[in-house]
């Protein structure tokens, strides 16, 4: 019987097919000897993603998909063991990454797997930036990877500066969240970059029809003009105390040494106070949210009764 092109075609597909569901196969046998305490840990899976990109003839997103299942699987059962042993954990998700460059949700959870300090995750900060980044690299108009970087830099760095880089980056993406502005310009002003807080605040407020975050930023920039006055008012006091060997007691020894004049006051117009131990305070910290200087020993920054918070789905 002649064969027809037509046939010809289906066989060498379904062939194709069936080469490529026995290559995914083996590829699922080596991951799976990730079982619990069969075997030890450095000895796994397929590491390769040439030598698996060549067995899965391309369908690498289906060995992505399972390689991002495995390390969903592993990093349950290594946090339900309370382990503390995730050494495999950063390899699978840069497998996975690999052989799928979009596969977004890798990215988002699997950072959130490794940044956090065991027991809630692997400990490893340094991992999951690398992670993120190179997911930005290879979607850099996916808003939520800027965020999971910035988030990375706050919580478990605490590098506020390139946090608020990181959110910034993110708020100039289109559709991105409003609240994104909103994170640069607080975490610029944590890292004491008044003028790019300044700046934060100022677009946030024009970007804007909420009067809910129109108002919210109002009062970041009076509490981001207080924590730049206390700072320049303690830098003055030390300049003072060196040049005279003592503290001043009051604004009028600080204005009559010249390097004031009159008695400096808050934006709403209350005199700030110098205390004895040449600290300075706001006259009535409840009055003034946000401000992180001025504040009594051991008080918590004051909040608005009804802060807008971000919705980040």
């Amino acid at each position: 019987m002649k064969m027809t092109p037509t046939r010809r075609v289906t066989l060498a597909a379904t062939a194709v097919f069936l080469l490529s569901l026995s290559g995914s196969v083996t590829a699922i046998h080596a991951i799976d000897r990730l079982q619990a305490n069969s075997v030890p840990q450095q000895a796994l899976y397929l590491r390769s993603t040439k030598v698996l990109r060549r067995l899965s003839l391309g369908y690498t997103g289906l060995l992505a998909d399972i390689y991002w299942t495995r390390a969903v699987q592993y990093f349950g059962q290594q946090h339900h063991n309370d382990s503390g042993d995730f050494r495999l954990l950063s390899p699978l998700l840069e497998v996975t990454t690999e052989l799928d460059p979009q596969l977004l949700p890798a990215y988002q959870f699997g950072a959130n797997f490794l940044a956090p300090k065991p027991p809630n995750g692997a400990g490893l900060p340094g991992a999951a930036l690398a992670l993120t980044q190179y997911g930005i690299a290879h979607n850099p108009d996916q808003w939520r990877l800027y965020y999971n970087l910035g988030f990375i830099y706050y919580t478990e760095l605490n590098d506020y500066a390139k946090a608020a880089d990181a959110f910034k980056r993110g708020s100039e993406l289109p559709g991105t969240n409003d609240f994104m502005p909103i994170l640069a310009a607080r975490m610029a002003q944590h890292a004491g970059e008044f003028d790019t807080a300044r700046m934060l605040w100022f677009t946030t407020y024009q970007s804007t029809k909420d009067a809910r975050i129109r108002q919210n930023a109002v009062e970041h920039l009076l509490a981001l003009q207080v924590d730049e006055d206390i700072t320049r008012l303690e830098q003055v006091i030390q300049k003072y105390r060196a040049q005279t060997g003592h503290l001043p007691s009051s604004f009028g020894d600080i204005e009559r040494a010249g390097f004031i004049r009159g008695t400096p006051a808050d934006p709403k117009g209350h005199a700030y106070r110098l205390m004895p131990d040449g600290r300075i305070e706001v006259e009535d910290p409840k009055k003034i949210y946000f401000i992180t200087k001025g504040l009594p020993p051991g008080a918590e920054p004051p909040q608005p009764p009804h802060e807008p918070q971000p919705d980040l789905k």
